[in-house]
């Protein structure tokens, strides 16, 4: 490797995750008694350096996490689903972590297999989901899931800082 080479890892990869949330929906028997508050976090991808050189892919994980918590008395039923966006491809397909005009093609997963895309549920894509019965003696309850972040290997790419935007969209 030539360390004057700009084409040898340069630039650095950042997928950002963009959190909201959307809706607060309750099971029917706990809408008299309780209300629930829930909350998102995440820590996004860094694929680090890319190498275009290299035969093997560029891993990286992240992971995202949800909290609920129970306001009130009572107990309450809670169904959390997580949705991702395309981010700037517009496809599940494979993503791209752009740099100007210039793209390097990834994608996001829910396994180490990398067979299932994180998504919403269209374009051969998963939507992710958990459920919490929060009640007095368990008030609080989270789920945290690893994101597996994937760069197939072979891409010739001009060096420089890429980066994506995806939305994680989670509905309760």
């Amino acid at each position: 490797m030539n360390g004057g080479d700009a084409r040898y890892l340069r630039g650095r990869l950042l997928a950002l995750l963009l959190l909201a949330v959307l809706s607060l929906g309750l099971s029917t028997e706990a809408r008299a008694q309780a209300q629930v508050s829930c909350s998102v976090s995440a820590v996004g991808v860094n694929f680090g350096i890319y190498n275009p050189l290299s035969a093997a892919p560029t891993l990286a994980n992240g992971q995202v996490s949800a909290t609920c918590s129970l306001i009130g008395r009572g107990a309450a039923r809670v169904n959390v689903t997580s949705s991702y966006s395309t981010g700037s491809s517009g496809s599940y397909a494979m993503r791209t972590l752009r740099s100007g005009t210039n793209a390097l093609n990834y994608n996001l997963y829910f396994d180490a297999a990398f067979t299932q895309i994180r998504g919403d549920g269209t374009g051969g894509s998963q939507t992710g989901s958990a459920s919490f019965t929060l009640n007095s003696r368990t008030p609080v309850q989270s789920t945290t899931s690893v994101i597996y972040g994937r760069i197939p290997a072979g891409q010739d790419v001009v060096p420089g800082n890429y980066s994506d935007t995806i939305v994680v969209t989670i509905i309760y």
